[in-house]
């Protein structure tokens, strides 16, 4: 199997979208995700799949803390600015939970310190522990096969 056959088969998997969100010397940075999941409830740890390259990672190297960002359906532009696929200055409006940056109206927001760290291949894991988060009734944006959805 090549690479691409690779990506086309975890493709199959869909999943919902999330924006991380981090903050370093005042400076707010985010990206789009979909690499994210629920890890324990006792504590309440969540983890997220960085690629070592991503400006991201250095930034929660730094920080020590994170934002995950579960997005409604209404909000395929917010993930495709994170993701770097609209490429104009679009200003993103911040909430600040526990002194983090979070999306404004997200269906979740979970504001995390660095519980633990872990390598693996090209990217780096991040276990994340929830200290406080927002929540709100709506239906989620997905992603399947490279293709936005929404859930109806």
């Amino acid at each position: 199997m090549d690479n691409r056959m690779f990506r086309t088969a975890m493709g199959k998997f869909a999943t919902g979208v999330t924006v991380i969100v981090s903050e370093v010397e005042g400076q707010v940075h985010g990206m789009t995700a979909n690499a994210f999941m629920s890890v324990s409830l006792d504590p309440k740890l969540v983890l997220i799949s960085i690629d070592k390259k991503a400006k991201m990672n250095e930034v929660i190297e730094k920080s020590n803390q994170f934002t995950v960002n579960i997005l409604s359906g209404d909000q395929k532009e917010m993930s495709m600015i994170f993701a770097g696929q609209i490429k104009e200055d679009k200003q993103v409006k911040f909430e600040t939970v526990e002194g983090l940056p979070v999306i404004e109206d997200a269906l979740v927001s979970l504001v995390c310190n660095v519980y633990q760290s872990h390598e693996a291949g090209d990217h780096t894991l991040y276990v994340g522990e929830v200290i406080n988060l927002n929540l709100q009734d709506g239906e989620p944006l997905a992603f399947y096969e490279g293709k936005y959805m929404q859930m109806t």
